[in-house]
């Protein structure tokens, strides 16, 4: 536990504004190991990676037991401290989701990403909601003896294309960051948003450190900083490019 707490302390420092945290995200020890030589500081899993991986899909249909048990097995081969993706937190009341904090923290994790959307259509759930299952599981790391970082995300920009985000919704992402805070998360996570002026006003008036998904259309990740990401995430791209990679080197080797 005393390893844990301090990989936890080193995570969190590692989220300064203007100078992010980039997270290449993994599903299994194999690519864990591999990102880790690469030079990563931290490792994080995507959900949906790991879900594709082992024949699943997202949207907590990949067994908890299955995806803890998959974190304890990424966390024993590296010594890096390991984030983990557990979608909206596997648990329809709070109290189900501060039980899925403690078995992320007893398999090794120092946090966790938690979506305030449903699993099971991507609509919103409700401000003052997810604020309890965020307080939930707050509770729990605390009464693990745990700071765990809980990297609270808002599917507020997946709920319509890019062109129709505005400055209002960032007004609505503030608000939902400052009850999140409020109820003991340590980070915001803003996947979809990938305009630079929205993302400036956002990383200005947000209480917690921003962070963001970078895919193709996404502004650079030294741009990202000059306007104060302190986290930047690659969601399932790398799983993606490492299946195509395969699929090619196959056909060469098959045709």
């Amino acid at each position: 536990m005393k390893g844990l707490k301090k990989k936890v302390e080193q995570f969190r420092e590692l989220h300064v504004p203007g100078e992010p945290l980039v997270l290449y995200n993994i599903w299994d020890p194999g690519s864990a190991q591999a990102v880790a030589q690469a030079g990563a500081k931290a490792l994080a899993t995507s959900s949906w990676a790991v879900a594709e991986a082992s024949g699943h899909s997202d949207g907590e249909n990949t067994p908890l037991a299955f995806a803890i048990d998959n974190l304890r097995r990424i966390v024993e081969s590296t010594e890096l401290p390991v984030t983990v993706d557990l979608e909206s937190g596997y648990g329809d009341n709070p109290k189900k989701v501060g039980g899925t904090i403690v078995l992320a923290i007893d398999a090794g994790a120092v946090g966790c990403n938690l979506e305030d959307s449903l699993p099971s259509n991507g609509n919103l759930r409700e401000t003052a909601d997810q604020a309890a299952r965020i307080h939930s599981s707050r509770q729990a790391a605390e009464a693990a003896g745990v700071h765990f970082f809980i990297n609270a995300r808002t599917d507020i920009f997946l709920q319509g294309p890019a062109e129709r985000h505005t400055a209002a919704m960032i007004d609505e992402v503030v608000a939902r960051a400052q009850a999140y805070a409020e109820a003991g998360a340590d980070g915001l996570f803003v996947p979809g948003l990938a305009s630079i002026s929205l993302i400036g006003k956002l990383t200005k008036a947000s209480p917690l450190p921003v962070n963001i998904m970078v895919g193709d259309s996404s502004p650079s990740i030294h741009l990202l900083a000059k306007n104060g990401v302190a986290r930047v995430s690659y969601g399932a791209t790398p799983y993606a490019m490492s299946v195509s990679t395969l699929e090619e080197a196959a056909r060469s080797a098959i045709g």
